[in-house]
């Protein structure tokens, strides 16, 4: 393998793992190992366990990123509930990453947090362009925040939904969309009749 296609190996490993663990119990032996080369040669890759962290948890974030790209042979609403239905799909597939890396030590972590941030920030931003309203600069705080805040309540009822799952699914995704509305409703209406269609 180019040192490339390895460095892409050991990360799809590490990605795979992330399935049903926690970023800091994937073990760089067991990986060294599936990938048939000595631990030390992973360091070669990646200098540091936490530098292998940060490139799996950008690897996962990437595959969120590309699972939830909308459908632009859809309407805008449909496209809104299409993407959100594959979000809750994602963190079903991967609960146990998607409850550390917000909940366990990752969460607080000055490397891993920020890449969790960036993730959010696209989400808004890929929200906004399908939206297509002119947001003007004086307004754009307050809808980043409103917008930042509505994506703290979809993780945290999609965590108590993995949790419990008090409704079915369905609910849980109608519940995430009519709050984006809503939201959107009492900071800019122009922008929750967009996504309203």
């Amino acid at each position: 393998m180019s040192p490339d296609e390895r460095r892409e190996q050991l990360i799809a490993l590490g990605a795979r793992m992330l399935g049903d663990r926690a970023i800091e119990d994937i073990s760089v032996s067991e990986i060294a190992e599936k990938a048939g080369i000595s631990r030390g040669l992973l360091f070669h890759y990646f200098p540091t366990k936490q530098d292998f962290q940060l490139a799996i948890v950008r690897h996962a974030n990437a595959e969120l990123l590309e699972r939830v790209t909308p459908d632009r042979s859809l309407g805008v609403f449909e496209m809104l509930r299409d993407s959100i239905e594959r979000y809750v799909e994602y963190v079903s597939e991967n609960r146990t990453s998607y409850l550390a890396l917000l909940r366990g030590p990752t969460s607080v972590s000055p490397d891993l947090a920020p890449l969790a941030d960036q993730t959010r920030d696209a989400i808004i931003g890929i929200i906004l362009t399908e939206a297509s309203i002119p947001v003007d600069d004086a307004g754009r705080p307050r809808l980043t925040l409103a917008m930042r805040g509505w994506i703290a309540f979809v993780e945290e009822t999609t965590l108590t939904w993995l949790h419990t799952e008090p409704v079915p699914r369905d609910d849980l995704i109608d519940l995430l969309v009519e709050s984006l509305i809503a939201i959107a409703f009492s900071v800019d209406p122009a922008l929750a009749a967009a996504l309203r269609g």
